[in-house]
């Protein structure tokens, strides 16, 4: 199928094959699948990763339960410095060069690493207490959504030891307490409202663009939505659908990644396209502790293909792209302490 795009070329569309990393297989297997999928593409899915249906469907019940709360009640947990809380509709802009600078149509809800607000480390990037909504409205919501906060960072821990192995390094090379021994780590809950995308318009679901950190583990409800661009610069461009698997994550590598392996795995163009169905998925961001020093890994870099990035700590690297992408917090401000409408305000 063939739609076209802002710039008037005709982008192609198809389903992608994408490899299965089953974690509860001989390991070897796992790291030769892995590695040909971040050499490919750097998507693949992951099964038998210990999440059972029935927790993942109870996950899945409270975001929902969650994005259909009035907007008026939903704006009370606008996200805050620390990208904790709410982010509706439009809020962040993904592809500015596309998207006709409108914003992204969809909302979202962030949960970070739990960090009381008196302990110093609070005082890092990304860290310090969440935005909860009252038991009042959603009962058992913080439980269910810590929970599976929890779960989704030993999945994160498996994969991320099949990548050290398909990189030539020791197994717990990411283990390290500079790398995810204290991580970064972030649950976005994301809701799609049934708008239909139009890309020669430059509406999208959510704009195309790579992930920031380690990797991210996304589970989906069963409405086609998300795309991949294996060459970003190739005209015109291919964007294939990567279809929902009933019980797997959809996993990507990020742009950190990208840095360690020198360009050797791929940190892929993706973005999500509306057909006019609601669509829910949730994020899990896995990024490396704050000060980790991000840069180029002895496996991959040699006399003819030195490093192509200088090193740069993780915080510094994900403040900058957070600010690039989300609107100025202020907006809201203005908007509500100046009486001002607030944007699709139910």
């Amino acid at each position: 199928m063939e739609s076209q795009s802002c710039n008037g070329a005709f982008e192609v569309t198809k389903v992608s094959n994408l490899n299965c990393i089953d974690l509860s297989a001989d390991i070897q297997k796992s790291v030769t699948l892995l590695k040909q999928a971040c050499l490919d593409c750097g998507f693949f899915y992951v099964v038998n990763h210990g999440l059972s249906q029935e927790f993942m469907d109870e996950v899945f019940d409270q975001s929902r339960r969650f994005f259909t709360l009035p907007l008026r009640e939903k704006m009370k947990l606008l996200r805050n410095e620390k990208h904790r809380g709410y982010t509706p509709l439009l809020d962040e802009l993904l592809d500015p060069d596309n998207q006709v600078h409108v914003g992204d149509y969809k909302e979202g809800y962030y949960i970070g690493v739990e960090v009381p607000g008196d302990d110093p480390e609070a005082n890092k990037p990304f860290y310090g207490p969440n935005i909860w909504p009252s038991t009042d409205i959603l009962p058992g919501w913080r439980d269910t959504m810590e929970k599976y906060h929890q779960k989704a960072l030993d999945v994160a821990m498996s994969v991320a030891r099949i990548i050290a192995l398909a990189l030539d390094l020791d197994i717990d090379f990411f283990d390290k307490p500079e790398m995810l021994g204290k991580p970064i780590t972030t649950v976005r809950l994301l809701h799609y409202g049934g708008d239909v995308s139009n890309p020669s318009e430059g509406m999208f679901g959510a704009g195309a663009h790579s992930d920031y950190g380690l990797i991210t583990l996304l589970a989906t409800d069963d409405v086609l939505g998300l795309q991949i661009c294996k060459d970003k610069d190739a005209k015109p461009q291919v964007w294939e659908y990567v279809p929902p698997i009933k019980g797997a994550f959809i996993v990507n590598l990020g742009d950190m990644l990208e840095r360690w392996s020198n360009c050797i795995f791929k940190s892929t163009l993706h973005r999500v396209l509306g057909n006019g169905q609601e669509r829910y998925s949730i994020a899990y961001f896995v990024e490396p502790s704050h000060e980790c020093l991000v840069e180029c890994l002895p496996s991959c870099k040699s006399e003819e293909n030195p490093p192509k990035f200088p090193p740069i700590k993780c915080a510094t690297y994900l403040s900058q792209r957070y600010k690039d992408t989300h609107a100025d917090l202020t907006l809201y401000k203005t908007q509500v302490s100046g009486g001002g409408p607030i944007t699709g305000c139910d």
